[in-house]
């Protein structure tokens, strides 16, 4: 109800700000967006944080079913912040981010600030695959006006997927550079977990222990088993088809059914980017990845799976 009246209250403010310029109206939105997400931050006990398309989805609908599980709730329960938490206290409340608008509102543009002393799980994944999965986002899922204050490129733009990938203000050098932000300043962040997607596709039962823990919320082999069972691939493309995650607004609907490619399930597929370019623009987007990307990521090489982070 609480998170309604602020979005309501922003329609509101953006409407009366009409006449304003273009830029003055970004700006004010990302301000206001920028707002709720700090309120929510302080208050979070758990902040998981990612760079759109890196698998959060899935994650919130595994976390979802575990607390469902271990603490006997609906499983019309979806983990939205703190709703789970005012049913039962024992859960945490948790944040889910991707930092787009917190420093406008902040403005520590040039470091993590806003996150020290709390605790963090973040949730990475291969940026070229990510930039892939942007791309149909922005296709075929996003707002236009969602398009506009991200500076992606507008609404009915004839992009094609190359020259979104390889555009420096939305595509592959954007990730990297929101990637590499983290390794400087994990020093001053008091606790955080990195998980990589990669790791989770292939030990979701290991990945979705440690992560409870973590959470200090440790769970049964039964109960972690019985989460990754029920947000695996086919069952989470079945419930997004069907439309059944209704607590998750829009997160979990498709854009179009008819279109495999406008599901927020897609393919899941590591280094599934190969499938899309020739071999020079696959050399170009290594070469970007081997050469700018943070070691520690661990994703030096061709697809980036076998490594270990």
């Amino acid at each position: 109800m609480r998170d309604n009246v602020f979005a309501v209250l922003r329609q509101v403010i953006l409407w009366l700000t009409f006449w304003l310029p273009q830029k003055r109206r970004v700006e004010t939105d990302r301000w206001l967006r920028g707002r709720e997400e700090y309120r929510k931050l302080q208050a979070a006990d758990i902040v998981l944080v990612s760079w759109g398309k890196s698998g959060r989805t899935w994650l919130r609908l595994m976390l979802s079913r575990f607390y469902q599980l271990k603490y006997g709730l609906s499983e019309k329960s979806f983990l939205e912040f703190d709703n789970l938490k005012r049913q039962d206290g024992r859960i945490p409340s948790v944040f889910f981010t991707h930092g787009n608008y917190i420093r406008n509102y902040t403005n520590h543009w040039n470091s993590k600030a806003d996150y020290y002393g709390k605790r963090i799980v973040l949730l990475v994944r291969d940026p070229r695959d990510v930039a892939v999965s942007q791309f149909f986002q922005w296709k075929h899922r996003m707002r236009p006006w969602k398009k506009t204050i991200n500076n992606y490129p507008p609404h009915g733009a004839d992009v094609s997927l190359r020259d979104f990938v390889l555009n420096s203000r939305v595509g592959l050098s954007c990730i990297i550079d929101y990637l590499n932000g983290w390794p400087r300043e994990l020093d001053l962040l008091s606790h955080v977990l990195v998980i990589r997607y990669e790791d989770q596709r292939n030990d979701p039962e290991g990945t979705l222990g440690r992560i409870v823990a973590f959470m200090n919320t440790p769970g049964t082999p039964e109960e972690i088993r019985g989460a990754v069972k029920y947000a695996a691939y086919e069952n989470m493309r079945k419930l997004e088809r069907d439309q059944s995650v209704k607590a998750s607004g829009k997160r979990l609907v498709p854009g179009d059914r008819s279109n495999p490619d406008s599901y927020k399930v897609r393919r899941a597929k590591v280094g599934g980017y190969r499938d899309y370019f020739d071999q020079r623009t696959l050399a170009a987007m290594d070469r970007m990845t081997d050469e700018h990307l943070s070691p520690s990521f661990g994703y030096k090489g061709p697809v980036g799976s076998a490594a270990k982070a």
